[in-house]
């Protein structure tokens, strides 16, 4: 008997050791600045609230934490879209003014690697920006920052929530310097093929009902314009 307790008790230290190693791996740290932050060229910044009672549309499959808004829309129980979200939302400008329409649909992703820091999310945007044009954004989004300094916390607490301040870059590719990939529909926007950020910040989480206070920011860089060929004389 002494042999099977010894057995579990190392056991349940060495669960509770890998669990710790974990979460406080700093090799599993998100960077917080945006590669766009540097850059020289012209970025058009989009904001949005990333509440689902303040989206025009939010669904998913009805399960989750977070549920779908307003509370008749239909949810997404199909085998081949139960684990997505799909939100329709006004982007504001600068300014808080309204600047465009967004359709976002974000998937879990089976490159999700947990041992890594790799909370992985698929998604894609196309948002349509009146009087100038449309865009379609495709990135993948690693959200284990997010969940080890806000959701694991919020859980831990006694009054189930979270509140601070916290911000950071959510997009981790497909771009080589960690963009998304962003593509002209229509407009003047036709034919552009460039880089995005998309951010978060977060300051309420609630175990019961998911983001409470968190924003959303969308950062898509304009590539200088190439200036025209001189003629030959």
């Amino acid at each position: 008997m002494k042999y099977l307790i010894s057995l579990i008790a190392g056991m349940a230290v060495g669960a509770v050791a890998f669990l710790a190693l974990l979460y406080y791996n700093p090799m599993t740290s998100q960077n917080k600045l945006s590669p766009l932050s540097v850059s020289d060229n012209d970025v058009i910044t989009l904001n949005y609230s990333a509440v689902a009672t303040d989206a025009l549309i939010f669904t998913n499959d009805g399960q989750s934490t977070v549920a779908p808004y307003p509370s008749k829309v239909l949810q997404l129980w199909e085998p081949t879209v139960r684990l997505t979200d799909t939100m329709a939302t006004v982007l504001r400008d600068s300014r808080n003014q309204p600047a465009a329409i967004g359709i976002k649909f974000s998937s879990r992703s089976e490159s999700t690697r947990i041992l890594n820091g790799e909370a992985i999310i698929d998604s894609a945007w196309h948002i349509y920006l009146p009087g100038r044009g449309s865009l379609f954004v495709e990135q993948r989004e690693n959200y284990w920052s997010y969940l080890r300094e806000i959701v694991i916390p919020a859980y831990r607490s006694s009054g189930d929530n979270w509140r601070g301040n916290w911000s950071g870059t959510i997009t981790s590719g497909p771009g080589a310097l960690g963009t998304a990939r962003v593509f002209g529909g229509s407009g003047e926007f036709a034919d552009l093929d460039t880089d995005g950020v998309e951010s978060l910040l977060a300051k309420a989480y609630s175990v019961k009902h998911g983001p409470v206070a968190v924003d959303g920011k969308l950062a898509v860089e304009l590539p200088a314009p190439t200036p025209d060929a001189t003629p030959d004389p």
